[in-house]
């Protein structure tokens, strides 16, 4: 491990450290798989009342099966196959089925409008499309004038893929070898298209080699997580994105057992059947677990237990990264161990010892809490354009605050004006068909992220917000609003919040309620059931929003600080246009569709 210091910047490189045949592919994790253990689970499948094993050499099986039947259907090496569907083992299923036909898959959000699907297989060419319902076929045949291109459609929920499957009964097994093997890791495997915060979406080219690269060699990074025995997930965030769609490969390429999640409604009873080793999830999903412990403990009136508890795990975490708990803090922290944090890792299914977070930023006092309860989360960084992680923190050596370290291979850089500059197997290789986009993500053979970080002398990046969302104040302070925004959603009313303040004469943000928070909130205090809209309104409620604004506040400067605020009577959504599909905000979208609500901010203010 080097680090390399020039003036006004700062490198830390990791040697990579599993080198990877460059004629091989991604098929080949299947197969190896197979070869090695080829009677183990490599997946597990929810029948409706139990989980059933799917063994390596099955699913090679059903793998070749389908490719087969593609080939037999008039997939091509090199055609684009659409790929639409809720989280589950078809998915996978699918991808791997696609890469065996010699053919590139195309993700697109199951939750997409057609406007989006239009782009996406216009854009892309996929000459094919696997979705999961009746819903998405139509919503693709509403398309079809837009998409010439687009030649066959196949549902899951109609069984086509066993129709598909039994039409390639006549391929010949050596044809279909031969595509299989044709691509090497320089080969296209997928176009992801990324979210679109602004402007239309840009499909990233994603080869063979940047997953499998960055899959072994992150598996070789954190063996305490991918490679203990009867390693396990159940992956729950979609596969359209880049993050569970590389922990996919992972997976595969380990092997862990993974299993499925469709529905994000079930899945306290899926985590508790299923029970994982490691579970994935973005930020959001653990401020709401805590969250909402919270608020159960102070509904039953064990609010105050639970805030020792939740102020002990901190406490105790904290000593971890000095010189260890006293005594009087682990008998603290083992009595709450059996009153509180049990039952906190019995709702990950209870045997949970890790969790990756990618995404946002975790705050800092969150990971605290949820290692001192037995999970350590693992923060993850890295975009579409990065194959998902060039960074994570290792178990043995968690900084809080940071994104760890880059995995091996993989190298970071801070440019003079604190953009991350990122190098690397796991790199893309360019924007599709949009080679003036390409060009100008790269310099001098390094990725422009757009985000800002900055290294500590141990290599572990900290990231501080984006370079296009900085926004300068009328007295020309420079304020990033995600350090604001990521304090303020930590908070259980809070589900959405937006900084404004560009060229304005102060800092002010528009706050959106949590739906979901909300009624437990008022019964605790003994507050009428309202609506959103009403709480909006409500004294008590801006009270609370103005403690959260004030410990915000806290982390910045006076210049930099929240002045004022508007709440909102509704949310940001991804119906609504103001979210992507991984839940990122559409700044530009929001402050037009808000724009009245800005303006009330500065109402008779003067710069």
């Amino acid at each position: 491990m080097t680090e390399q210091r020039t003036q006004q910047r700062t490198e830390h490189r990791v040697p990579l450290a599993v080198e990877v045949d460059p004629a091989s592919n991604l098929t080949d994790l299947v197969l190896d798989a197979a070869r090695r253990r080829p009677d183990t689970a490599l997946f597990r499948r929810w029948t409706g009342d139990a989980w059933v094993d799917v063994s390596p050499a099955a699913f090679l099986d059903q793998v070749r099966a389908l490719a087969a039947g593609l080939v037999a259907a008039g997939v091509g090496p090199g055609d684009r196959v659409a790929l639409m569907a809720r989280t589950r083992y078809e998915w996978t299923l699918t991808d791997f089925a696609v890469w065996f036909a010699g053919a590139v898959t195309v993700p697109v959000y199951e939750t997409s409008s057609a406007e989006q699907a239009r782009w996406i297989l216009a854009d892309s060419g996929a000459v094919a499309a696997v979705v999961e319902s009746e819903r998405h076929a139509a919503l693709l045949a509403g398309v079809a004038d837009g998409t010439p291109q687009l030649r066959r459609v196949w549902t899951i929920d109609d069984g086509d893929l066993d129709r598909v499957a039994a039409g390639g009964a006549g391929v010949d097994p050596a044809d279909l070898e031969e595509r299989r093997a044709r691509a090497g890791l320089d080969d296209l495997a997928t176009i992801i298209y990324t979210s679109g915060t602004t402007g239309r979406p840009k499909g990233c080219e994603l080869t063979h080699g940047n997953f499998a690269v960055l899959a072994r060699n992150a598996v070789h990074a954190v063996p305490e997580v991918f490679a203990g025995e009867g390693a396990s997930t159940l992956l729950f965030l979609p596969l359209a994105h880049v993050f569970a769609r590389f922990i996919q490969v992972l997976c595969v390429a380990s092997p862990v057992t993974m299993g499925h999640a469709a529905d994000i409604k079930n899945i306290t009873t899926d985590l508790a059947t299923f029970e994982p080793t490691f579970v994935l999830a973005v930020p959001r999903v653990f401020e709401k677990v805590y969250n909402g412990a919270e608020q159960k403990a102070a509904a039953s009136g064990r609010g105050k237990v639970f805030a020792r508890a939740a102020d002990v795990a901190v406490r105790w975490s904290t000593a971890q990264d000095g010189g260890g708990p006293g005594l009087a803090l682990r008998a603290q922290h083992a009595v709450f161990d059996r009153l509180v944090y049990s039952k906190l890792r019995a709702a990950l299914g209870g045997r949970a010892a890790h969790a990756v977070s990618g995404g946002a930023p975790l705050g800092e006092r969150l990971g605290h809490f949820f290692r001192g309860v037995g999970v350590t989360v693992l923060q993850g960084y890295g975009l579409t354009e990065t194959t998902a992680p060039t960074c994570v923190t290792l178990p043995a050596s968690v900084v809080m605050g940071t994104v760890g370290p880059p995995l091996p291979g993989c190298a970071v850089r801070i440019d003079e004006d604190g953009e991350v500059l990122v190098q690397g197997p796991h790199v893309f290789v360019g924007y599709w068909r949009n080679p003036e986009a390409s060009a100008e993500a790269f310099e001098d053979g390094w990725f422009r992220t757009g985000d800002l970080g900055s290294l500590d002398a141990r290599g572990n990046l900290s990231i501080t917000g984006r370079k296009k969302e900085i926004l300068v104040t009328a007295g020309g302070k420079n304020v990033a609003p995600a350090v604001l925004e990521d304090q303020l959603r930590a908070h259980p009313l809070v589900s959405q919040t937006i900084v404004v303040g560009d060229q304005r004469p102060f800092v002010g943000a528009l706050i959106t309620l949590d739906a979901d928070m909300l009624p437990t909130w008022l019964a605790n205090r003994g507050k009428p059931a309202m609506s959103v809209a009403e709480a909006a309104t409500d004294a008590d409620v801006t009270a609370e929003l103005q403690k959260a604004v004030d410990a915000a506040n806290a982390a910045v400067s006076q210049a930099e600080s929240i002045r004022r605020f508007v709440v909102l009577d509704t949310d940001f959504t991804e119906e609504g246009g103001q979210m992507t599909p991984s839940l990122k905000l559409k700044r530009a979208v929001v402050l037009k569709d808000f724009d009245a609500q800005v303006e009330r901010i500065y109402a008779g203010q003067r710069a």
